[in-house]
């Protein structure tokens, strides 16, 4: 995956998969961005006959608020991501899988249902929590105590697991066409999509925190920085 610099000739995939809020303002625009990801927020936008130049501002509003939001402290700031974000994904997927099999077996013949969900889900499981647990047993460890010098390959490990991510979530995002319900949707499937777009915007936010505030205090290669 592309990394993010925010600007007009960025990839919407990227910018909705890496910048926290921006799947749903994309989504409010009716800008597409997983089948359609390649092209640029530029393009996109003239398609979607959206004023590119404002729709840029308000991504990079959502950037600011972004860092804003995360604690200064370096110690803080992992045990906020621990806190906030590793049990919580580890809890969403434990329910949010065998609900989208669910929903997958009792309307397999719907024209919108999201076939291949679950498996997309279990993948991304599969990814995840390996991921998070490198986290939590080498990578936080090594940052909160004497800096190892092998630091700066994990962190490159840990941001190509983070593009890997971004690529699931997009997947997702196309198999339920945006979280879009279908009218007269049960009540499993709305609460699976429910469900699935506070977990999908919960990774989103978290990746961020690690590629653009934690990993560059320890890493000499940084995220290209997005313009100011």
């Amino acid at each position: 995956m592309t990394e993010l610099n925010l600007n007009l000739d960025a990839p919407v995939g990227t910018i909705a998969c890496e910048l926290p809020g921006a799947a749903e303002l994309l989504r409010q625009h009716g800008i597409g961005f997983c089948c359609d990801g390649d092209v640029s927020l530029g393009d996109a936008a003239a398609d979607a006959g959206v004023v590119a130049s404002d729709l840029l501002d308000r991504l990079r509003a959502l950037e600011q608020a972004a860092r804003r939001d995360a604690p200064d402290g370096t110690n803080e700031l992992i045990a906020h991501i621990l806190e906030r974000y590793h049990q919580t994904h580890r809890n969403d997927l434990e329910w949010l899988i065998p609900l989208a099999q669910k929903v997958e077996h009792v309307h397999a013949t719907h024209s919108s249902a999201p076939l291949g969900l679950a498996k997309a889900l279990v993948d991304l499981q599969d990814q995840l929590i390996p991921h998070m647990a490198r986290e939590e047993l080498a990578l936080f460890p090594m940052m909160r105590h004497e800096p190892d010098p092998d630091i700066e390959h994990l962190i490159g490990r840990m941001r190509d697991d983070h593009a890997c991510e971004g690529q699931s979530l997009a997947t997702i995002e196309h198999l339920t066409h945006g979280f879009a319900l279908p009218s007269g949707a049960c009540r499993s499937w709305t609460a699976l999509y429910v469900g699935l777009q506070k977990f999908s915007e919960d990774l989103v936010t978290h990746m961020h925190l690690e590629n653009k505030v934690l990993f560059p205090r320890f890493s000499s290669v940084e995220d290209v920085a997005s313009p100011s």
